[in-house]
């Protein structure tokens, strides 16, 4: 399945398929409309911090990358990584959206990789991995 990155301020086409918004701010200047996003999940964005941190070091690429899959880990991104997976079984072509200006360095082409099986997923994560997470939440909420 073709996964493809790009600005959410480029006009939107036919061949995007599923355009998914991967930031967690609604981007600037923006209507829906015109942004045509089919889904927005914001707890796929890095942290706050990890965002500023890497925007003062764009050297840091590497880093930002080991720092943002570790980040995916966390039990607030289980959900939303869940449904990136299902979007990418469900969906010809899937476009994944952000509004960083470094179109090479985001966090979307991070998630592109790792959609695409080209970078290891961090531990705890992938369609199985997001399920297993799932059923050890539930089981923690009925004792």
């Amino acid at each position: 399945m073709p996964i493809a990155v790009k600005r959410v301020y480029e006009k939107a086409g036919r061949a995007d398929g599923a355009r998914v918004l991967v930031d967690r701010l609604w981007p600037r200047g923006l209507s829906k409309e015109r942004a045509a996003v089919h889904a927005w999940l914001r707890e796929l964005a890095p942290s706050d911090g990890l965002r500023k941190w890497f925007h003062a070091r764009p050297e840091g690429w590497p880093a930002f990358r080991k720092r943002y899959l570790r980040e995916l880990m966390r039990v607030e991104a289980a959900g939303a990584l869940e449904e990136l997976y299902r979007l990418a079984e469900n969906h010809k072509r899937l476009t994944l959206l952000f509004a960083s200006k470094n179109e090479q360095h985001n966090n979307a082409v991070v998630l592109k990789e790792l959609l695409e099986g080209l970078r290891k997923p961090p531990t705890g994560t992938g369609p199985g991995a997001v399920k297993g997470i799932r059923v050890r939440q539930a089981a923690r909420r009925s004792r």
